[in-house]
């Protein structure tokens, strides 16, 4: 049961420190408001790093169902333990998510474009282009499976937490190289229960919760790439 519980819990401490420094930058009435695209990139992966941080033990800090997948798909975690932990992560994104609602609710009811408030739980891309957003997603998520399997190769590095230090490097790598393009969701559970959040509650000025985007390309992009990594990773003779 803990490792469900550390996984829920992981999940929605992270959307919460994520989605929350998006509303903290971009809603209006925010006292951080302007605060630009690195505010968020830092903070994303720090919002990463603190739950791995506390769970790490517990469940392996995943929070991520293309992770957990692409490690079962390689013998590095069950899969009879799969389904529960994507429930969690799902859940957990959910739970997050309406939490930062209620945080920031009065800075979602100042700000009119219902583009920015579906940003702060979702990602969408700059230009949409479904294949080409599936295939930036894909080789996002491939890199952040690729180097979180290859920092398992440098000495020491699960002492003393410092493989989550890694881990924050890379994701705010990734944020910085290629977050312009979609957001990198990276992460099925930390789009789609920001998204399901979305679009229960009562929102004012909402509009759409753009399912016909986020149904393909942050949740199947990252599941491809992260199959991809791990697949490679295995067959290469370390």
């Amino acid at each position: 049961m803990l490792p469900y519980l550390a996984e829920f819990l992981g999940t929605m401490m992270l959307i919460m420190l994520g989605d929350g420094v998006v509303a903290n930058v971009n809603l209006n009435k925010s006292g951080m408001k302007g605060g630009g695209s690195i505010q968020i990139t830092l903070a994303w992966g720090l919002a990463v790093m603190v739950p791995a941080c506390i769970f790490g033990v517990a469940s392996g800090a995943s929070f991520n169902p293309a992770l957990t997948i692409a490690f079962a798909a390689i013998g590095k975690f069950s899969w009879a333990m799969v389904p529960g932990y994507i429930v969690a992560q799902v859940a957990g994104g959910c739970v997050g998510g309406i939490i930062v609602y209620l945080m920031f609710k009065d800075q979602f009811d100042a700000t009119e474009e219902p583009g920015t408030k579906l940003g702060v739980f979702a990602t969408g891309p700059s230009i949409r282009n479904i294949p080409r957003n599936f295939f930036c997603e894909a080789v996002a998520t491939f890199m952040l499976i690729f180097a979180l399997l290859g920092f398992g190769n440098v000495a020491g590095a699960g002492a003393s937490g410092v493989g989550n230090l890694y881990t924050f490097g890379i994701i705010v790598s990734i944020g910085m190289s290629f977050g312009g393009l979609t957001g990198y969701a990276l992460n099925p559970a930390r789009d789609l229960g920001p998204r399901i959040a979305h679009a229960i509650l009562p929102i004012k000025g909402k509009g759409d919760s753009n399912w016909s985007y986020g149904l393909i390309v942050p949740i199947f992009g990252p599941i491809v790439g992260a199959l991809v990594a791990a697949f490679l990773f295995a067959a290469i003779p370390w």
